[in-house]
């Protein structure tokens, strides 16, 4: 078969399935946008950037923003259409920037998929999770429904749609939930595994750590509210006054993925630093910044408490990965946390507000790392068993493409 993938930034959710795809014999290609300069599996096409959206009122704004994105891809599809020729069998989209909501008009005859990453919602997910930061008021109820608009559209257009998680396809309607089967993008095991020789050098110092260290770990692709960073950083300064050899190796950039904008010229990383900075030895607290992958990999191999947290949002890959290393983790007591998570099994969960309660889980586990190993080896167990790439979920993403999207 012909088959597109459309995403902003591909390889992103697709980096195995794309190529897996390839080698099967099908003919694969992506589009993406002209600034996205990662490195392709595929043969790749590109579509100009959007234009610039200043309408009012802002009610609109994004969805006058997923359109304009929308046209470009459509314009580009155009082209390949009538310049090369091109028809898909097959659109494996990612409806998150609108690019897939005017593919029908180019090619009506292709089969839509899309990736069902979330849905918006007003009540029981981030935007009323955190007392902190989130103040609901009929406004911000209405612009969130609002934000929602482009991403039901397209799952009301697409043939099919794929969820990584129960929870997330749980976000979506009822009246669309009945189109989404659930795969996770997949865990290398065979890449993240425990590993007896690893070694982590951090930079700057002479210090280097090896697994049986006391190090706790904390990874964000940015350091911020959505992922926990200001419960984790209150409940550190308790731990490392309990623990005096211990160190934390944090990971995560100073920018904002998700959420809104730190107030002021400060990152959410230095603002919550700054809150608890007095009470810290800073020498045993290391910031990486965002690190290749092989630096992720041997954090959590010798690591000997892993913290995750997260609002009710998408899961990162990170969870699975940190578990298929053979990490102790202690996570938030969140929905999409529970779903891999069983307390006391394969790992340990604290409500994400009890900033006590994360002091003395963490301090414990640092304490008594032998008491922990069941759950590590059972951590990585459940992730072969339920999220292995390979012999798990590639064989299942591969059908579901082939399929069409036929549940699987």
């Amino acid at each position: 078969m012909k088959i597109l993938f459309v995403h902003q930034n591909f390889p992103g959710q697709f980096p195995h399935l794309a190529p897996a795809l390839a080698a099967r014999g099908h003919e694969v290609m992506a589009l993406t946008a002209e600034t996205n300069q990662r490195p392709s599996p595929v043969k790749v096409m590109k579509y100009r950037k959007p234009a610039e959206v200043t309408i009012e009122p802002r009610l609109s704004k994004l969805y006058a923003e997923c359109c304009e994105r929308g046209l470009k891809v459509a314009l580009a599809a155009r082209q390949m259409r009538d310049q090369l020729g091109y028809v898909p069998d097959v659109i494996f989209g990612h409806p998150g920037w609108g690019e897939t909501l005017f593919l029908r008009e180019i090619w009506p005859e292709a089969k839509l998929l899309v990736y069902a990453e979330l849905m918006y919602q007003t009540t029981g997910l981030d935007t009323d999770f955190d007392p902190e930061f989130a103040r609901p008021t009929l406004d911000s109820r209405i612009s969130t429904t609002a934000r929602a608009a482009h991403l039901i559209q397209a799952m009301v257009q697409a043939d099919a749609g794929l969820s990584p998680t129960e929870f997330q396809a749980a976000t979506f309607p009822p009246e669309l939930r009945g189109k989404i089967t659930v795969c996770h993008d997949g865990v290398n095991t065979q890449t993240a595994r425990p590993d007896p020789q690893a070694r982590l050098d951090i930079p700057g110092t002479t210090l280097s750590f090896r697994p049986g260290d006391e190090v706790l770990s904390f990874v964000n692709r940015s350091l911020e509210p959505y992922r926990g960073y200001h419960s984790f950083m209150r409940a550190l300064p308790d731990v490392l006054a309990a623990r005096p050899n211990a160190h934390a190796v944090i990971v995560g950039d100073e920018g904002q993925s998700y959420g809104a904008a730190p107030p002021g010229d400060k990152s959410w990383k230095q603002i919550f630093l700054d809150e608890v900075q007095d009470r810290l030895d800073l020498s045993r607290v290391h910031f990486l910044g965002r690190v290749p992958y092989p630096t992720f990999l041997s954090l959590l191999q010798i690591s000997r408490v892993h913290a995750y947290l997260t609002y009710p949002f998408v899961l990162s890959w990170s969870l699975m990965e940190a578990m298929a290393a053979g990490c102790h983790v202690i996570a938030s007591d969140t929905a999409p946390v529970r779903e891999v998570i069983r307390p006391g099994e394969n790992g340990q969960l604290v409500d994400f507000f009890d900033i006590p309660a994360w002091s003395a889980r963490l301090t414990e586990a640092l304490a008594e790392p032998e008491s922990f190993a069941p759950l590590r080896q059972a951590a990585r167990r459940d992730i072969v068993a339920r999220y292995d790439l390979h012999s798990h979920c590639l064989p299942r993403l591969i059908d579901f493409v082939e399929n069409a999207g036929r549940p699987i």
